[in-house]
């Protein structure tokens, strides 16, 4: 893990639809960490984790040097000993599919008959989120439909609660690879995946998208999750495509309700059929099948 033994600055950026990838670049490049949440209408709100002598003045000139157009900003002082265990989301636990979703925080599982998966997840990494959720719901409506999947593919990891719960409820079966572009959920995946003895299936990767030769050289995966946002979905969907074994399925989330026809729609132009959709509020799930 990273060391976070001190105080430091939060870096709040307004939400915009969608931040272009200089701009996003540049982002990860200034802070050691970067996080992105999602606010109720599907926009990305930026934040940014900076040592205390953050300069803004200076943040400005750099970002006007190269021509970018950064969402205005606050900074907000953050004083812990351990900034990133003081902002976990201590979420109550909860129960979807055949899961029990209970946090580290927790002394100890809820009684349940579920499977229990117990989660570190610090606000960087939505893992109550109702995209998460509706993955849930698909991974345990999945395991009755499909027969154990060798190889899984889970991009946009985050918190590593998808692959967990994959490699729970096939019972270490899968080989599962979880990669995310934010070094600090690589982190976070890993020390997951020991929490809930699951780390001999699970291997965290650094990538961004599918760059990372391990996805490639693992591939082809007979189910791949991506939970992540609209562009991106739209992005990597040839790649996801090109990943997946014939007849495999991709779990996509991330994107509302008025975003739902154009992801399908896209998906389904480059081959694949579209199984079910899934709705929780105004975000949306599709599962998807390659043809």
């Amino acid at each position: 893990m990273h060391n976070f033994g001190k105080s430091c600055k939060l870096i709040k950026f307004a939400p915009v639809e969608a931040l272009a990838t200089p701009e996003a670049e540049f982002l990860e490049e200034m802070f050691d960490v970067v996080a992105i949440n999602y606010t109720d209408d599907g926009k990305e709100e930026y934040v940014g984790y900076a040592p205390l002598d953050f300069n803004a003045a200076a943040f400005a000139a750099a970002a006007g040097q190269r021509q970018l157009h950064l969402p205005d900003f606050s900074e907000e002082l953050l004083e812990s000993k351990n900034w990133l265990k003081e902002n976990v989301i201590r979420f109550a636990p909860f129960e979807i599919g055949d899961f029990m979703i209970y946090g580290i925080h927790e002394a100890s599982c809820p009684p349940t008959a579920k499977i229990p998966v117990q989660v570190y997840a610090a606000t960087a990494f939505g893992s109550e989120h109702q995209t998460t959720r509706m993955c849930l719901s698909a991974i345990s409506e999945l395991h009755q439909k499909i027969k154990t999947p060798r190889k899984i593919l889970d991009m946009g990891t985050g918190s590593g609660i998808l692959s967990i719960a994959a490699a729970k409820i096939w019972h270490l079966a899968p080989q599962i690879i979880a990669a995310d572009i934010d070094t600090e959920a690589v982190d976070v995946t890993q020390s997951n995946a020991l929490t809930n003895n699951t780390e001999t299936s699970i291997t965290a990767i650094l990538s961004d998208g599918y760059q990372n030769p391990v996805i490639t050289q693992t591939a082809p995966y007979d189910l791949i999750f991506a939970n992540i946002l609209a562009n991106p979905l739209k992005a990597m969907s040839a790649s996801a495509y090109q990943n997946l074994t014939p007849g495999g399925c991709y779990l996509i989330s991330g994107f509302i309700d008025n975003q739902e026809q154009d992801i399908i729609e896209q998906h389904q132009q480059i081959g694949f059929s579209l199984l079910k959709t899934y709705q929780m509020e105004n975000w949306r799930a599709a599962l998807l099948q390659k043809k």
